[in-house]
C-alpha cells in the first residue's frame, strides 16, 4: 500500500490548511504524525477504521480535525488557527490490520513521504 500526501505549504499564523492522504489499498487506523527540525516525530491526530474514535495531541486540540472517507481510501487533516510551532514535516500513516488503540507509532505499517507545513508569524 502506498500513501500519497498533499496540501502542505507556507502560510501565516492564524491561517488554515487541509492535508490529504490517499492510500492505494485498504487500510485501517490512520494517523498524521509530524516532525519539527531537531525534534522527534510525534503523533498529531489519529482516527479509527470506522471513524468513531479520534485522538489529538494536546497542542492541536480544538484547532485540528481528522476525518476519513473510506470509499476513497483517503484521510484528511483540517488545520485551523495555525501557529509557528505547528511548523513541521507532516507524515501520513496507516495500519495494515485492526489493532487495539490508535495513537501508538508501532500500530502503523505504511508511511507517506511527508509534506512540509511552514507557519510564519
Amino acid at each position: 500500500v502506498q500513501l500519497v500526501e498533499s496540501g502542505g505549504g507556507s502560510v501565516q499564523a492564524g491561517d488554515s490548511l487541509r492535508l490529504s492522504c490517499a492510500a492505494s489499498g485498504r487500510t485501517y487506523t490512520r494517523g498524521w504524525f509530524r516532525q519539527a527540525p531537531g525534534k522527534e516525530r510525534e503523533i498529531a491526530a489519529a482516527i479509527s477504521w470506522r471513524g468513531e474514535r479520534t485522538y489529538y495531541t494536546d497542542s492541536v486540540k480544538g484547532r485540528f480535525t481528522i476525518s476519513r472517507d473510506n470509499a476513497k481510501n483517503t484521510v484528511y487533516l483540517q488545520m485551523n488557527s495555525l501557529k509557528p510551532e505547528d511548523t513541521a514535516v507532516y507524515f501520513c500513516a496507516a495500519a495494515s490490520k485492526l489493532r487495539v488503540g490508535i495513537q501508538a507509532v508501532d500500530l502503523y505499517d505504511y508511511w507517506g513521504q511527508g509534506t512540509q507545513v511552514t507557519v510564519s508569524s
